[in-house]
């Protein structure tokens, strides 16, 4: 099963006491290391208004990494597409390909929550206010094949935030657009199909012909894992924000499959939170914060900087913070070497990845270093 290859994706993660120039030197420092490591991809989120973050601009950081790199490729997961044109997202794709002398992975996903999972939210935080509704989990966590499955968890939806969001960024209210629709302008730009516009031949420079590969990442068995499969492109699944949802996403998107010029059968990447320490009990010390972390992104639509150890020992945490991230508690996966591979081999038998994406969160570099070169020597053992 370690034939399977390991990739990374970076949040870029702004370390409580640190700066966002610190956590992008950090990105580059990290880069290096998983280059050496052996990891295939090294993915760059995009997220905005983040203080604990600083990728809000991961298309001008992955030319910095692949100039500071050898072997590894670079990708975004993801560009936000509703954050720029179709148009803007190829020539992107095109720009660092081009910088890159190695290609680009141009991962690209949808934006924020549409109409409907507003409406949702709203009707959710009524019944929380109500009593009707109490946050946290709702019913008990499934072992599939050695897969920890969370139940769905209820969450307040931060609501105002989601909607300056919206603002900041340009995005237009109401109707969002079709997400079918920006992929194939995106394909169209890079192949060179959509030559002819309104009378106008149109040349996306430097996007036409570059050497780019598209994927699309996405966390349900929706549009995403629909569009991904019909398009014949490559799919990474987000098992590390929405484990609820990780097997029937993987299925949408194979049953979706239609070969494609890039693909001839499905290609899977599945992510996972993972943190590698020596030891199960050092392993669990470094991973704590996490739970902090995650609380406050899911209660104020934005992560702080993260925190430290000691931090997180000095805050009195409560079952009722517990319960509001429990999902994600329990389907990280931490310990020593055997501990996470033993697991990760489970989550790519279940999901019959034919790729994992370590995502891994820690207050120190060193210990995200440390974390990622334990997992490749013990993964090629």
């Amino acid at each position: 099963m370690s034939d399977i290859p390991l990739s990374v994706l970076d949040l870029v993660l702004v370390s409580e006491g640190s700066t966002p120039a610190a956590a992008l030197a950090e990105s580059i420092e990290l880069a290096r290391h998983a280059d050496r490591a052996g990891y295939r991809r090294y993915w760059l989120a995009e997220h905005h208004l983040y203080p604990g973050g600083a990728g809000a601009a991961s298309y001008l950081l992955a030319p910095t990494i692949a100039q500071a790199t050898e072997r590894i490729r670079v990708g975004t997961a993801v560009i936000v597409v509703d954050n720029h044109s179709p148009l803007q997202v190829a020539e992107i794709g095109g720009t660092i390909a081009a910088l890159s002398g190695r290609g680009f992975d141009l991962g690209i996903g949808r934006g924020g929550p549409t109409p409907d999972q507003r409406e949702r939210g709203r009707a959710t935080n009524a019944r929380l206010a109500s009593g009707d509704l109490e946050v946290g989990p709702v019913g008990p966590s499934r072992l599939v094949d050695g897969v920890v499955i969370p139940s769905r968890t209820v969450v307040p939806f931060v609501d105002v935030r989601a909607g300056l969001n919206d603002r900041l960024l340009s995005r237009t209210p109401g109707t969002p657009a079709d997400f079918g629709e920006q992929v194939a302008d995106i394909l169209g730009f890079l192949r060179g199909d959509s030559a002819v516009r309104e009378g106008v031949r149109v040349v996306a420079t430097p996007a036409e012909g570059a050497d780019v590969h598209v994927w699309v990442h996405g966390s349900s068995a929706g549009i995403s894992a629909e569009v991904a499969g019909r398009k014949g492109l490559r799919f990474g699944a987000n098992y590390h924000s929405m484990p609820q949802t990780i097997l029937e996403t993987v299925k949408a998107y194979r049953s979706a499959f239609v070969p494609s010029s890039e693909l001839s059968r499905p290609y899977v990447a599945v992510s996972a939170d993972v943190l590698v320490s020596e030891s199960d009990a050092e392993a669990e010390r470094l991973a704590a914060p996490f739970a902090l972390w995650l609380h406050t992104l899911r209660t104020q639509y934005a992560a702080e900087p993260y925190p430290s150890p000691e931090s997180f020992a000095r805050f009195p945490w409560t079952p009722q913070h517990a319960a509001l991230v429990a999902d994600r508690l329990e389907s990280r996966i931490v310990g020593s070497p055997p501990t996470v591979v033993d697991r990760l081999h489970a989550l790519a038998r279940a999901t019959g990845a034919d790729e994992l994406v370590i995502t891994t969160q820690a207050h120190d570099v060193r210990d995200r270093i440390r974390s990622y070169e334990l997992l490749a020597d013990a993964w090629s053992a």
